[in-house]
């Protein structure tokens, strides 16, 4: 992967930079990391940036200086919100390469609205910002071969998927590759303290089932909650956290499940007992304190399909410190995990399953050592050569650089 220049690359997040990062964050510094061992890499938040970065400038995209960051970059990596709102991302001469490891328009559906004529036009408009980067990108990435298989479909309705972009690359690798989100090359290591001991009611004897990450009304909590009001019988000593309960991107609103999560736990008379709500959100470098104080790890989810084209981050933190996982079944990650022994798949609602998964991992977990294959497929210096090499050789998408008729103007002239 060596060049003969060091390329000028920028990556761009609208997530906050610095200890509290939420998963978009996370993923940007980690790219940036990873690309930065090859070329000048510049890191930027349109929201906010604190501390340094091993491997990049770290700086604040704000108006102006984000122009100024464009223009000087030769590539630049931006999740699809941005490429819409930046013109100068737009309309710039620069190769685009545009991160839709989310498929956030799908998330929307999940949403919901005061009506549903609101909830439409928020749907609608999310679409519209994806499609805006799906024409502009020159280079894609994705979270799985499932995932891709989805963009094509999308990039054909838009009529990115032609001879332009066929010619010589008949699997269309040059337009979108699989970059999924990643886990670092060393182990986990504990800093401080996490959460035994430290969060009332979480003692060393107990049996923590850890829900990390935050909570999303396309994911299901309160079958968690239900599973260990039952559990709680049997195993007296199980201790439901969840991690984090307010995004630390303000401009994040809480969501309706949260609250209903919390009035759940609450009505069974679970909180402060057997059911633990951290505040705030766990800083990014103390992660490893709270999932080693786990014994088991959760993430539950509806059926629909948002699931299906998912890929859960959490779920690399969990496959990163070695936890036994109950999980949701449908999406990619969950069929790898079981599949590998490392946990057990679930059916959608199903509380009476989700107990005896829980009962089960907490009494027999599978050995440590099963987890390290799976997990050495993900480190972030693997899943990030697509992206590094398309950094290193940049160039705008062979359909770009000609003048093409839109699929509907082609149509009109039939």
């Amino acid at each position: 992967m060596g060049a003969l220049v060091r390329r000028r690359v920028l990556v761009l997040s609208t997530d906050p930079i610095g200890p509290e990062m939420p998963g978009p964050a996370i993923r940007a510094w980690h790219l940036a990391q990873a690309v930065g061992e090859h070329a000048d890499v510049t890191l930027a938040s349109t929201v906010s940036v604190e501390g340094s970065h091993p491997n990049a400038d770290l700086r604040l995209a704000y108006g102006p200086a984000l122009t100024e960051m464009i223009t000087a970059a030769e590539v630049t990596f931006a999740p699809s919100a941005l490429v819409y709102m930046a013109q100068d991302l737009r309309a710039g001469p620069n190769p685009v390469a545009v991160d839709i490891y989310d498929p956030v328009h799908l998330e929307n559906l999940e949403m919901g609205g005061p009506d549903q004529a609101d909830h439409d036009r928020a749907v609608t408009r999310q679409a519209g910002v994806l499609n805006a980067a799906l024409r502009r990108g020159d280079f894609f990435t994705c979270a799985s071969e499932r995932q891709r298989d989805f963009w094509l479909g999308s990039l054909a309705a838009l009529g990115r998927v032609n001879p332009y972009t066929y010619d010589g690359d008949p699997l269309l690798t040059g337009l979108v590759s699989v970059v999924p989100f990643g886990l670092p090359d060393e182990p986990p290591r504990r800093r401080g303290p996490g959460l035994r001991g430290v969060l009332p009611g979480v003692e060393v004897g107990d049996k923590v089932v850890l829900w990390g990450g935050g909570v999303y009304n396309w994911l299901d909590p309160a079958a968690v909650v239900r599973a260990v009001d039952r559990l709680r019988h049997r195993v007296p000593e199980v201790r439901l956290v969840f991690l984090g309960m307010n995004h630390p991107n303000p401009g994040i609103p809480a969501m309706k499940v949260a609250s209903d999560l919390v009035d759940l736990s609450a009505h069974l008379g679970l909180t402060g007992k057997y059911v633990f709500f951290n505040p705030g959100w766990v800083p990014y470098q103390r992660r490893a304190d709270f999932l080693l104080d786990a014994d088991v790890a959760v993430s539950t989810h509806l059926d629909h399909l948002e699931t299906r084209y998912s890929f859960r981050s959490r779920v690399l933190d969990y496959l990163w410190a070695g936890l036994p996982m109950v999980l949701t079944g449908g999406d990619v990650l969950t069929d790898q995990v079981a599949g590998a022994g490392l946990g057990v798949a679930v059916a959608a609602g199903d509380d009476l399953a989700l107990e005896d998964a829980l009962a089960r991992m907490l009494a027999d977990p599978p050995p440590k050592e099963r987890f390290a294959p799976l997990a050495r497929q993900y480190t972030w210096a693997t899943v990030a050569r697509p992206l590094i090499e398309f950094c290193l050789q940049p160039h705008r998408a062979a359909d770009t650089r000609v003048g093409r008729l839109s699929p509907e103007a082609a149509a009109g002239d039939a």
